[in-house]
């Protein structure tokens, strides 16, 4: 199984540090976030990694090179400008195959093990779904959540006033970690930006999504002060 992590963001709340510094380099627990993805994945045995960059994205393919430091296989997507995240993916279609692939956003913290995500790949292909998302409970920063779970399928809530989120305790934010199918990304331009979001409803409106809830540990590493709350949970662990 192949994986994608995103990581051509500009990271503009983390501003100043990624005046410099591309976001996925940036450190916590004595290590660039990135890398804490690389060594789960290839301790989960996911070894062929693509992954996508943008501003500064010289910087991640000097430091990580060709991966093998880490056992890892990495091939590398470059953008010009970036292209948003499922316009990221499509421009990395013809590095990821055929199969389902394992996509995780390069500015988070999960301890969720990607081991997991062979036999939901093979779930995916067995019941014909497009894609399966990973949610975690509402962060104080995103407290009305993005999606619902009914079972096992994520369902798409356009209404996130907080009244009405707080009278539905099943809404979920997504993780930035997900396993696709190529088909999902049809039609997209591979030069063209375009978000996941809008490609993520229109197939929960056709049932089309799988997805858990998950209670582990997850950051979205989105400001500067996340970034210290994080260094200093892992440099306490």
């Amino acid at each position: 199984m192949q994986a994608m992590i995103l990581a051509a963001g500009r990271g503009e709340r983390m501003r100043p540090l990624t005046d410099a510094t591309p976001k996925p380099l940036l450190r916590a627990g004595g290590k660039p976030l990135i890398v804490w993805h690389i060594e789960r994945l290839v301790r989960a045995g996911i070894r062929d990694i693509v992954i996508n960059h943008a501003w500064l994205g010289g910087q991640i393919e000097a430091y990580l090179q060709d991966g093998s430091r880490y056992g890892a296989r990495i091939r590398y997507s470059p953008e010009s400008e970036p292209l948003e995240t499922a316009g990221g993916i499509a421009h990395a279609l013809h590095l990821l195959g055929q199969e389902p692939f394992l996509v995780v956003n390069g500015d988070i913290w999960c301890d969720w093990d990607p081991a997991a995500a062979p036999a939901i790949a093979m779930q995916l292909a067995r019941q014909n779904k497009l894609a399966w998302l990973l949610l975690a409970d509402n962060p104080e920063h995103h407290p009305d959540g993005d999606f619902g779970l009914a079972g096992d399928s994520v369902v798409c809530n356009d209404d996130h006033s907080p009244a009405t989120s707080a009278s539905r305790p099943d809404l979920f934010t997504f993780t930035g970690i997900g396993i696709y199918q190529p088909a999902l990304f049809q039609g997209l331009s591979p030069s063209a930006p375009a978000k996941l979001a809008p490609l993520l409803r229109q197939a929960m409106a056709a049932c089309q999504v799988l997805g858990r809830h998950y209670n582990g540990r997850w950051t979205d590493v989105g400001t500067p002060q996340r970034l210290a709350q994080l260094d200093l949970h892992l440099g306490m662990a």
